[in-house]
């Protein structure tokens, strides 16, 4: 069991919507020596970038939540940026834990859509590499999964303590709301709430997702780099399914929306189901997620009216 509070902390993707909570978290828990790099200072892409970094704090411990990451549109319209920075920034941010020679323990977050498209529910880690994944996300997907490769052999060879957390979709107050780049849920909520009409959603309404609080899932990384040492993945979710056409109706109500909802079918719809096995996490670090969707969608959609009443 690790004391965080003694350790030197370098979070990547910090200034980002899981790093503030997740940052907010360790300070909380009596974390003084954080450093949050921003990316007009470090370009993670860039290699050398990459060794003034870790030259400048010296981290005994590294967290690597940097991606970059969007909705179905976003990864379907740069396939290609998408494999290259998250694959890129990774293997500099990795390989250079490793040369630093101070990293005792690098935490590294994966991604759902790592998963193969057809993976049974709920999916269970040894499934990570039974199939393809889907089809939008898997440049991406394919990109965070090869981390965890990398991982492995750097542990085989070099010793190098990395472990590796696969969250599925998170939510939660100060997510992007940016129509072109956000997730499903905060997009709903900025529609619903604008809305005085129709609201036009992708796909047919069928697929099924889990959804994690943003705070559940910085406790579990917490938890996870305090106390788990192995090298398999492990699955961090709610354990809650819901078909996209629920969610709609759930934050339609939320919003206190009367906009109709038309589905756009020949729009895709992307992985059919997504929900995860959790049992993993609990048993080998005593995690599980506390928030029920309900709740942490009221929150979220409290925090979206207050920043449009502090733009009014």
């Amino acid at each position: 069991m690790i004391d965080l509070t003694n350790e030197r902390i370098l979070v990547t993707g910090g200034a980002g919507f899981l790093g503030r909570h997740l940052c907010e978290l360790l300070r909380a828990e009596g974390c003084r020596n954080l450093f949050t790099p921003r990316s007009a200072d470090y370009d993670l892409v860039d290699r050398s970038a990459v060794k003034r970094m870790y030259a400048a704090f010296e981290p005994t411990l590294v967290i690597h939540l940097a991606a970059r990451v969007g909705g179905i549109g976003a990864n379907r319209d740069n396939p290609g940026l998408f494999f290259h920075d998250n694959l890129t920034m990774g293997v500099n941010v990795i390989d250079e834990a490793r040369a630093a020679g101070t990293v005792r323990k690098f935490v590294q977050l994966g991604t759902v859509c790592s998963y193969p498209k057809f993976t049974p529910v709920p999916f269970r880690e040894d499934a990570l590499w039974d199939g393809f994944p889907e089809e939008t996300n898997a440049p991406y997907g394919i990109a965070k999964k090869a981390l965890l490769v990398m991982l492995q052999s750097y542990r085989a060879q070099y010793g190098l303590n990395g472990i590796y957390l696969l969250p599925v979709n998170l939510y939660g107050p100060g997510d992007n709301v940016d129509p072109h780049s956000s997730h499903v849920i905060p997009a709903m909520i900025r529609k619903f709430s604008e809305a005085s009409g129709k609201v036009t959603l992708w796909g047919d309404g069928t697929p099924s997702r889990e959804f994690l609080y943003v705070c559940d899932c910085a406790r579990a990384i917490v938890e996870a780099t305090r106390g788990y040492e192995g090298a398999a993945p492990v699955n961090l979710g709610s354990g809650r399914e819901i078909t996209m056409k629920d969610l709609a109706e759930l934050i339609r109500g939320l919003t206190d929306s009367s906009a109709q909802i038309e589905w756009d079918s020949s729009m895709p719809n992307g992985q059919p189901r997504r929900s995860l096995d959790t049992s993993r996490a609990q048993e080998a670090f005593g995690w599980q997620a506390e928030t029920e969707l309900e709740s942490g969608l009221k929150q979220t959609v409290a925090w979206w009216q207050a920043q449009q009443a502090g733009h009014a």
